[in-house]
């Protein structure tokens, strides 16, 4: 049943798992050593950073990469290089070209030459300036080797971590990314902090999901809550699941905390799936239980099943038993099917015993059939 996720938010979760899993960099100490193919330059920051950016920006109108290294919060689940996962639990480091043609970063084919990370403090960020503004914002960890591409690459010493939050934030909310409001720039930006130890990166966080930020702000910095910040990004998740007024906002919520690894994320998801008191909110929360599998999330989507008053949620309860495992999901349906007093409920559950193509549903039909 795993194999069949539920149309558009099925999507939407695949897309933003990669997402997740594509930017949860573990690094080694960055330095500007790890350039290639690089004309290097060694430049100070220690006037502070957004003067610093805009002084070497304003000196050519050719493209070039200023790149400096902060501590990496130590949340992070997944260490991988350049925006590359390889999916087997493996996480690797390569060379990252920064000049991909697509513009993405990207890492060259496993001749043996790559080096698995060990989780250590730093990453780099990068920002690429053109035609005197910055166009583009990267992270990477600091043991990959980043091939430049030729251009010119000037390296930042003395960057405070505070003054690295302050200038990206200006490109989440102070409308100086590209185009539209949710363009590239702004989630790069959003991303970079994300990855950011210092506890300006917590503040700037509780600012940019308050209530009263654009929408867009808000539902991108719950995600990056969850996939990046931790026990810190969690706190800040529960206060928004408990006193946040908007049940969209807390929907976004549940999904942030389902993404998370911080303690406490699943009881925080059940606790959302039994009190929440807006219907909608709570049948998003069993979702994302029935993504997960354990005592805890099967005994919370059962007791939804059993105890919610509304209907609707119970129906979305079931479906959360058919993303489970088969071992625990089906002969849970099919308990469901026999036993459930609400009509519309028994329904629900022998559609999806149909869809499961399980050898123990068939069963189960045949039985109805024959009697």
């Amino acid at each position: 049943m795993r194999n069949r996720p539920h149309s558009r938010i099925g999507r939407w979760l695949a897309a933003s798992v990669f997402v997740y899993l594509a930017v949860g960099i573990s690094s080694a100490s960055a330095d500007q050593s790890q350039f290639v193919n690089a004309k290097l330059e060694t430049r100070s920051g220690a006037q502070g950073l957004e003067p610093t950016v805009q002084q070497i920006a304003s000196e050519s109108e050719q493209p070039q990469w200023i790149a400096y290294g902060v501590a990496r919060i130590a949340s992070n689940e997944h260490s991988n290089c350049c925006w590359n996962y390889r999916g087997n639990g493996e996480d690797w480091c390569g060379i990252c070209r920064l000049e991909h043609e697509d513009g993405k970063v990207a890492t060259g084919k496993d001749d043996g030459s790559t080096v698995k990370l060990e989780g250590t403090p730093e990453i780099t960020v990068l920002v690429r300036v053109e035609q005197k503004r910055v166009m583009r914002i990267r992270v990477a960890p600091g043991q990959c080797t980043l091939d430049a591409g030729g251009l010119r690459v000037i390296w930042l010493s003395d960057v405070k971590p505070n003054e690295s939050v302050a200038f990206l934030t200006s490109y989440v909310e102070g409308g100086r990314g590209q185009g539209e409001p949710h363009s590239d720039l702004r989630e790069q930006a959003l991303m970079a902090i994300a990855q950011h130890a210092d506890v300006s990166a917590d503040q700037a966080f509780a600012r940019f999901v308050a209530p009263g930020q654009p929408r867009w702000v808000r539902e991108r910095a719950s995600f990056w809550l969850g996939a990046a910040r931790g026990e810190s990004g969690l706190t800040l998740l529960e206060k928004m699941a408990k006193n946040d007024p908007d049940p969209d906002m807390r929907e976004k919520v549940a999904f942030a905390m389902f993404v998370s690894h911080a303690p406490g994320a699943v009881d925080d998801i059940i606790r959302m799936a039994k009190d929440d008191e807006n219907a909608g909110v709570r049948g998003q929360a069993l979702f994302w239980l029935g993504q997960k599998a354990g005592q805890k999330a099967s005994a919370a989507i059962n007791g939804a099943i059993q105890n919610d008053p509304d209907t609707e949620v119970k129906k979305k309860a079931v479906f959360a038993l058919s993303q489970m495992p088969k071992d625990e999901g089906v002969p849970k349906l099919i308990e469901v099917a026999q036993k459930n007093k609400n009509p519309e409920v028994r329904k629900q559950a022998m559609f999806w015993l149909g869809q499961s193509n399980d050898p123990r549903a068939l069963s189960f039909f045949e039985q109805i059939l024959s009697h």
